[in-house]
């Protein structure tokens, strides 16, 4: 069992997500840093699902009530176990007894604190990952307090054998002000003019304070819509459609001076139109980007897409495989 003395900012219990039950407004949720978070699990000898901590900001500090392997992932931030500094991305030990400390985070906005056989915690629909708009009953229907104690599965056998594994240097991620964003363009773009579309590429976008884990809302660029009479029951003004399903990643534009990407808490649909969706691997470096960063999208085909894809999973393969 861990307790959190100081549970920092936001910090929730993540997996890697639900599936299944988007189509019923109930968003995926799950670590908003996919690969910070498969990377720590991988350290330990996890399956990549593992229910973990995740830290937004400012780190919490954690009392151990169990000896246990660990690790800590995502963005920058200093770490000390009984008050000596502990390295990012290396697995160690931790007694009965002991203190972790993370602090404030430097860059980016999370971090994860992953231990060996993952928290011990109730699945909700098939999942362990906290989602506030979802409202669920018990410790991941909310943010982690001060006293709050969470149970921790068995350490793995042989979790002794990772202390002191490293994260291969290649696959410790950057956290820039300035970030590429890869879209496949579509759903209602034909909606767009193509000058706006045009502005859309061709703008730096800035994240907006507004953003969090449900949509990241950013501002820089003007991106007009076609002159095309709005759809009956749309509500009359160009901005709006007839409500359709949004997917994960989708970049909404609800009026021409701002884009909303939907990240893990998103909602399932809405009438706004919609210029494309934002692939998958880029939505964890989406979501570490923190306020006034400047976003470039860059289209992309699906073909291009799934390459990316293939090449970031080969990534965590040879995660695997040097461990």
């Amino acid at each position: 069992m861990i307790e959190l003395i100081e549970p920092g900012i936001r910090t929730t219990i993540q997996d890697m997500g639900r599936t299944g039950y988007y189509h019923q407004g109930v968003p995926p949720a799950g670590a908003a840093d996919k690969f910070s978070f498969i990377f720590g699990n991988l350290l330990l000898g996890n399956p990549r699902h593992a229910a973990a901590l995740e830290m937004m900001v400012k780190g919490a500090k954690i009392e151990f009530h169990k000896k246990t392997t660990a690790v800590i992932t995502g963005a920058p931030v200093q770490v000390f176990l009984n008050g000596k500094q502990q390295p990012m991305w290396t697995v160690f030990e931790v007694q009965k007894g002991d203190l972790l400390e993370i602090d404030y985070i430097k860059k980016g906005l999370f971090s994860y604190l992953c231990v060996s056989g993952g928290l011990d915690v109730p699945e909700v629909l098939g999942s362990k990952s906290t989602c506030l708009a979802s409202v669920f009953p018990g410790i991941t229907g909310r943010i982690l307090l001060a006293g709050d104690r969470i149970p921790l599965s068995e350490p793995l056998p042989g979790a002794a054998q990772y202390i002191g594994k490293e994260l291969i240097r290649e696959a410790i991620p950057e956290f820039g002000k300035t970030e590429t964003a890869h879209v496949v363009l579509g759903i209602t773009c034909d909606l767009i003019r193509d000058e706006g579309l045009v502005s859309f590429l061709n703008s730096h976008w800035i994240i907006q304070p507004q953003s969090n884990r449900t949509a990241c809302r950013m501002k820089g660029g003007h991106i007009g819509y076609a002159d095309i009479e709005p759809t009956f029951g749309s509500g009359g003004t160009p901005g709006n459609i007839v409500d359709i399903p949004y997917p994960i990643g989708a970049v909404v534009v609800p009026n021409e001076e701002e884009v909303i990407t939907l990240l893990n808490d998103g909602t399932g649909g809405g009438g706004f139109v919609t210029i494309g969706t934002i692939i998958w691997s880029d939505i964890s470096k989406l979501s570490q980007m923190r306020p006034l960063s400047k976003v470039r999208f860059q289209a992309i085909t699906v073909d291009q897409a799934i390459l990316i894809r293939r090449q970031k999973e080969r990534l965590i393969e040879k995660v695997a495989a040097s461990i």
